[in-house]
């Protein structure tokens, strides 16, 4: 397998978690967005939405980060990043979708760059979006977590599921822009509950090949 990433990118950060918890290898191919190679030969004519991650198994590519945890689960099933009953699945992924949907589109690079360079807002305004978006993001993740009793260790029960591997690449991002987190302590506690594991440690940008990238 390869995996095409960006140390920075956190929907990339969501599938290097995923392989690390399932011990699986892979090629990691860089693709540096702040360079715009994804716009350019030859990630352009892989990857038809110009976006990172993008994982080549064999012959097949398969972008966006939820599609290829899901694909990972269900071709290398152990150990299961999905709760075995449906309400269970349910509640996973709505916390997942939380954070892609809700939080992540609001705030990526693509995002950022109109508001400077189109809207003309000037860096404290745009720093001024990103934190209102992921800290009351978070609170919504937080008013989920605190008191469930579905909740454990980690966002459901004792093991981390694809919620956990979507909540920690956001905490790293909400940490590197100074975003309030005192008002999400379940969430805090969960994120430091993950980075025990050695599988989110290994998948941290800190570790990426290209981590040095200017």
């Amino acid at each position: 397998m390869e995996l095409y990433s960006y140390f920075r990118s956190s929907a990339s950060f969501r599938v290097r978690i995923a392989l690390a918890l399932k011990g699986l290898a892979y090629d990691y191919v860089p693709v540096h967005l702040v360079k715009s190679e994804q716009l350019k030969p030859p990630f352009n004519t892989l990857s038809p939405t110009q976006l990172v991650p993008l994982l080549k198994d064999g012959d097949a590519l398969i972008s966006q980060s939820i599609a290829i945890i899901e694909y990972l689960d269900e071709t290398h099933p152990q150990p299961p990043l999905l709760p075995a009953d449906a309400l269970g699945r349910a509640r996973v992924r709505a916390l997942a979708l939380d954070i892609a949907c809700e939080i992540h589109p609001l705030n990526n690079l693509r995002v950022l760059r109109y508001l400077t360079r189109e809207m003309k807002l000037s860096e404290d305004d745009k720093n001024r979006w990103y934190r209102h978006w992921v800290e009351s993001g978070l609170e919504a993740v937080e008013r989920q977590l605190a008191g469930n009793p579905a909740a454990g260790r980690f966002c459901h029960g004792d093991t981390p599921t694809m919620a956990d591997v979507l909540l920690v690449p956001q905490i790293f991002n909400a940490q590197r822009m100074d975003c309030r987190l005192d008002h999400v302590p379940t969430v805090m506690q969960v994120f430091a509950e993950c980075m025990k594991l050695d599988a989110f440690t290994a998948a941290q940008p800190s570790a990426c090949p290209d981590s040095d990238a200017p």
